[in-house]
């Protein structure tokens, strides 16, 4: 069994959809389910992190905006954790599952990257995994100071600086953790 785990954070339907979906979000779909792919093949855990919105919000446990995109397919064997907070280790079981198959690294993608993105691999490196960022697979919108690709930027930099290992998806070898 691998050490390694695949975070695939708030990858939900209620992200793409309506009047302002996520930055490049069909190339972020394809780039993802690449990696689940490519983990599985290899025997990689993948950790779906759902985030549980309040009642009325778009993500709302049980509507179909909470849903994990159906781009996305969750197998036999595959985690599903729900969060209520950026940090997807605050009051989850995301840990005690990491924990119990002796995962020691941690491959982050998914949506926000100035939220829970940024704060799962801050917190995920404070715990003692090893991080890497995947640089283009995960996303954001537009500010109102900053375009969601300065966004993106900024923090494949700044994470990268000190809390991840950034490397682009097809630089990622699963099977020997090897990123070129």
């Amino acid at each position: 069994m691998s050490d390694t785990a695949l975070l695939v954070i708030d990858v939900q339907v209620c992200n793409f959809e309506g009047s302002a979906p996520v930055y490049k979000g069909g190339e972020l779909l394809s780039t993802i389910g690449a990696l689940v792919a490519r983990a599985r093949e290899a025997g990689v855990l993948v950790v779906y992190i759902q985030h549980c919105g309040l009642k009325g919000a778009i993500d709302e446990p049980d509507t179909p905006g909470w849903e994990i995109h159906p781009a996305l397919t969750i197998s036999k064997g595959d985690v599903v954790v729900h969060k209520w907070h950026p940090d997807a280790f605050q009051d989850t079981n995301l840990q005690s599952e990491l924990d119990m198959r002796s995962i020691k690294k941690v491959i982050t993608t998914g949506i926000q990257t100035e939220y829970c993105v940024d704060t799962t691999c801050r917190r995920a490196y404070s715990l003692g995994y090893q991080v890497v960022l995947v640089k283009d697979a995960h996303s954001t919108w537009d500010t109102g100071c900053l375009t969601a690709s300065q966004i993106i930027a900024h923090h494949n930099e700044v994470l990268g600086g000190w809390f991840a290992e950034v490397k682009e998806a097809d630089k990622i070898d699963f099977d020997v953790w090897n990123v070129d």
